[in-house]
């Protein structure tokens, strides 16, 4: 059970119709993904939430550390990677790169111990997940408006019972999309929105207020991360609940978060927030102070499957004889990373699906296609280097 080698890869691929939200525009999506191999062959997968080679070079900077060690002891692992970055990386890249690793750590010990990476969470509370679609980014196209509605109505269609839309472009233009949403999609199916951090508190509440009136369940990251005072007026002052944390890292992040009142829904990236291991804990911190936990999820059928058994592990908040399903993100955007490079066990069907039980993650690779969507630019550099060296 020694880890024998740990290799990340960058995966990449150009997207046939490029989109953008309120802060950058995307072509290309691009991804780090990790292996980890053990003396006797059994592996297991990772993946980081961020910029692919800098999560790259954070995986090549821990592997030393954790060679020869016990692939089982995943929080030893992890308290060795916390503290050989500690002291300049407490939050940031570095940590996705850990994350990544944690991941396939948890992958490892499912399949060594042939148990669901749920169960080893300490059991499967909640088998069945009702994700949320998100979608409804900007694109380039004559009718914008048209193009939201088709797409809302498109994944109302395929069962969804909630819908996650972006805002951020202008007040006028978030309020006139949210109201056409609203009225394309109906009453009965949830609708969200997020402005990745796009507005100042005063612009923030005045969307908030205009757009209270088309049920919206939350406002996601309404304003900058640094923002705390912020957030906590924000929430005091609409009736839409407030969901944040993506750029938070550790139970650290998280603690300042709820200490200062800022969220009603917590949303930390697995695969960038300290992994499986440390979610665990963020999750009992913000179910101290009541509150719910929703993890941001974007990437491969790994990221997916690991946010599944993470919710699927959850405890009910507060807990009643009849619960609402959990929810969490489902990515609807095009990505053949996810959809041909990474292979997962999830379905969904009439807006619900089953958390994977097999062992491990119930994930695979498919290692033809990834050497497919290898990213050329990572391996020219690397080979460059070679030469140099």
């Amino acid at each position: 059970m020694k880890i024998k080698t740990i290799e990340p890869f960058v995966i990449s691929h150009k997207l046939d119709t490029p989109f953008y939200f309120s802060q950058w525009q995307y072509d290309t999506r691009k991804i780090c993904l990790v292996k980890i191999t053990l003396e006797d062959g059994t592996y297991g997968w990772g993946e980081g939430y961020g910029p692919a080679n800098v999560i790259k070079a954070g995986i090549e900077f821990f592997t030393p550390f954790l060679i020869g060690k016990t692939a089982l002891e995943n929080e030893v692992l992890w308290e060795e990677m916390y503290r050989r970055s500690m002291d300049y990386a407490r939050s940031g890249s570095l940590q996705a790169s850990l994350s990544a690793i944690d991941v396939a750590l948890w992958d490892l010990k499912g399949k060594l111990l042939n148990q669901p990476v749920s169960v080893l969470l300490g059991g499967l509370k909640n088998p069945i997940i009702q994700p949320y679609a998100t979608g409804l980014y900007f694109t380039r196209v004559e009718n914008l408006e048209k193009s939201l509605i088709e797409e809302a109505l498109l994944y109302k269609s395929q069962g969804f019972k909630a819908i996650k839309m972006k805002v951020g472009l202008s007040l006028k233009e978030d309020i006139k999309y949210v109201a056409a949403i609203r009225k394309a999609i109906g009453s009965d199916i949830r609708l969200m929105i997020d402005s990745n951090h796009a507005y100042s508190y005063k612009e923030a509440i005045e969307l908030a207020r205009k757009v209270e009136q088309y049920d919206i369940s939350w406002f996601e990251e309404p304003v900058s991360p640094e923002d705390y005072k912020g957030y906590k007026k924000l929430r005091e002052n609409t009736t839409i609940p407030i969901a944040g944390g993506e750029c938070e890292y550790l139970k650290f992040g998280f603690k300042r978060l709820l200490e200062n009142e800022c969220i009603d829904i917590a949303q930390p990236d697995i695969c960038a927030a300290g992994g499986l291991t440390e979610a665990k804990k963020i999750a009992t911190i913000v179910q101290a102070f009541h509150k719910d936990v929703v993890p941001h999820t974007w990437g491969t059928w790994i990221a997916i499957s690991a946010a599944a058994h993470f919710i699927g592990n959850l405890d009910k908040n507060p807990g009643r004889m009849y619960n609402d399903l959990p929810t969490m993100e489902l990515d609807r955007t095009e990505n053949a990373l996810r959809d041909i490079v990474t292979q997962g066990q999830i379905n969904v069907v009439n807006g619900q699906f089953c958390v994977p039980t097999t062992p491990g993650l119930g994930v695979d690779v498919d290692m033809n296609k990834l050497k497919e969507y290898l990213d050329k630019e990572t391996l020219q550099n690397e080979h460059n280097f070679e030469i140099r060296s």
